[in-house]
């Protein structure tokens, strides 16, 4: 059914997201955009789902955004690139508003989109070793569809000691920013998920989605005119001078002009 992440659910109702393009350090494409968010439309009307676990195959859990997928928006016309950053913005928040606990598995290096995954999930727990980063200004664009996730997670104060900088971390640091929960060596991390979703097998699956639903309500405001907010500033920085040259630089393996 899908050909950039899978979905497996066991007999107790825990379901599996797996993002499944190890070969691109699961890099998210224009295609994977449209499968995570049917995957995710799926789970929610899916009563028989109790909890998702959100992880990846391969050396990186997600290394943002599609280079490829953002050239093709820079050489597109104004129309095709709102709908694009519309398509990125709708599955972020598809994933943040799962009625089901979603639980991130990090089993690797977290980039510029794969820390907006990250931020998205109910609890996040990563291996000792990855590292994270919102690498986006390298390259002449801002951490704009991710943002409002990103501040609700990390609150602002701690996110900005990271959002411009494109500075990367280690996973003591990511606890310290608010992005993990728990780090834990390599060969702990499934117990570690196991003992996340053992006590939502004992709630009721509609007491825990009114208490998520209510969650988010008292929390920081992220609603359509802030997503349309940040459609537009992605858009308007895939349009400067600056992102062209920045991922102009990526493919041609040399410095940006900025260097």
């Amino acid at each position: 059914m899908f050909n950039t992440i899978t979905v497996a659910t066991d007999s107790r109702g825990v379901a599996t997201l797996t993002l499944d393009r190890a070969n691109k350090h699961n890099a998210m494409s224009g295609e994977m955009i449209d499968e995570l968010t049917t995957a995710a439309l799926q789970m929610a009307q899916d009563d028989t789902i109790r909890v998702v676990i959100l992880t990846g195959t391969g050396k990186s859990f997600c290394a943002g955004g599609d280079l490829s997928w953002m050239q093709a928006q820079m050489a597109a016309d104004s129309a095709t690139r709102f709908v694009e950053a519309r398509k990125l913005a709708e599955m972020l928040q598809a994933l943040n508003t799962l009625p089901k606990p979603l639980i991130g598995a990090l089993q690797g290096n977290a980039f510029g989109g794969g820390v907006g995954m990250a931020s998205v999930c109910d609890v996040a727990i990563g291996v000792d070793h990855l590292k994270m980063g919102l690498t986006e200004t390298k390259l002449g664009i801002i951490p704009a569809t991710i943002g409002p996730y990103v501040l609700a997670r990390m609150g602002e104060a701690r996110a900005r000691r990271v959002f411009m900088s494109a500075r990367l971390f280690g996973a003591v640091e990511a606890v310290e920013l608010g992005l993990l929960s728990k780090i834990v060596p390599a060969d702990q991390l499934a117990d570690a998920v196991e003992a996340e979703v053992l006590p939502y097998l004992s709630c009721a699956p509609g007491a825990v989605a009114a208490a998520k639903q209510l969650a988010r309500d008292l929390g920081p405001r992220i609603d359509d005119s802030v997503i349309d907010h940040t459609i537009g500033a992605l858009v308007s920085r895939w349009e400067t001078a600056e992102a062209a040259e920045g991922i102009g630089a990526f493919f041609e393996k040399r410095k940006p002009s900025w260097q």
